[in-house]
């Protein structure tokens, strides 16, 4: 069962990249803006291109590098001993997350402009939430049935 969750995690990842986070804008008088994790990576690859591959590594390439790399070890194409592999990647992942709610909570802060959450930021932590979680549940059964 975890096998295929994990699977379904490799479709919801993209998903979520496309989500919106959050809605912002300069005052709520006016037109709040949709950004997602694709949007702002486009953002930054044009003032900060170091800030862009950062973001672009914590957002999608860790996630993704780590379920695809779980599914393999469920599938017995990768033997199960690379877990702390696995926990890194995972930790790195959680990182984003951590960054995109420090910055609403700045931006909000200064009071220069208007934030509002989105679901897109709730989907995108319930991915990597549920992406430890499975990483969690599956290297238990893996020490549980003596796999290497």
């Amino acid at each position: 069962m975890l096998r295929y969750f994990n699977l379904v995690l490799l479709v919801l990842f993209p998903l979520s990249w496309f989500a919106p986070l959050m809605n912002a804008g300069l005052l709520p008088l006016f037109g709040l803006s949709q950004i997602s994790i694709i949007t702002g990576v486009q953002s930054l690859w044009q003032s900060d291109i170091i800030l862009a591959f950062l973001v672009l590594f914590f957002a999608l390439i860790a996630p993704m590098l780590k379920t695809a790399l779980l599914a393999l070890m469920h599938f017995g194409v990768l033997p199960t001993r690379g877990f702390s592999l696995l926990a890194l990647l995972g930790k790195l992942a959680m990182a984003d997350v951590f960054l995109i709610a420090l910055y609403i909570v700045i931006f909000k802060g200064v009071g220069l402009g208007h934030v509002e959450t989105a679901w897109g930021l709730y989907f995108f932590s319930f991915c990597i939430l549920a992406s430890l979680a499975v990483q969690a549940l599956s290297q238990r059964e893996f020490h549980q049935s003596g796999l290497p």
